[in-house]
């Protein structure tokens, strides 16, 4: 089976980094999480991070997708030029790719689980609910696969996206 690169977006606290871990897991795929990436920078090289995190996660996905294995991606993936890099990755590793969206139609669930949210990741500062509100989050203008997670189990959204990624592939 030809790898794929299955590319999440979404605001902070959708369920996005739940979900795609629990995908990367059931695909046996390598797993890439801007956050993971980005702190790490900022810990160990002590420079305020923009574009870095992003740039060196689309290398370490072309790699593993070079040799044969599906990457997951974790991001907010927020805009455009983000969203088409991830595709380079792909095309320039002859991978498949697919966008995954994961959103919470419910503000009032989404507002509760932003706020009721710890990091798994040490010193990672996560974004208030305001902050959320005001994020620089572009429409979409390819396809995509759309999870709504609104009153949905963490079980639920799972196999409903699982059941999809396998009929795709």
């Amino acid at each position: 089976m030809k790898p794929t690169l299955y590319v999440f977006a979404g605001l902070p606290g959708t369920g996005k980094t739940t979900i795609s871990r629990r995908i990367a897991q059931a695909l046996n795929a390598a797993y890439l999480r801007i956050d993971t990436i980005e702190q790490s920078l900022r810990d160990f090289c002590q420079i305020s991070v923009y574009g870095e995190g992003y740039g060196t996660a689309y290398r370490i996905a072309k790699d593993n997708l070079s040799l044969g294995l599906s990457v997951v991606a974790d991001s907010c993936n927020p805009i455009a030029l983000t969203r088409d890099e991830w595709e380079s990755a792909a095309r320039q590793s002859t991978s498949g790719y697919m966008h995954i969206e994961i959103i919470c139609s419910d503000l009032v669930e989404h507002r509760r689980r932003v706020e009721a949210r710890k990091s798994s990741i040490a010193g990672l500062q996560s974004p208030t609910w305001a902050e959320i509100e005001s994020w620089e989050y572009d429409g979409w203008d390819r396809p995509r696969l759309r999870l709504d997670t609104a009153g949905k189990s963490e079980d639920e959204a799972v196999a409903e996206l699982l059941k999809v990624i396998q009929n795709e592939n």
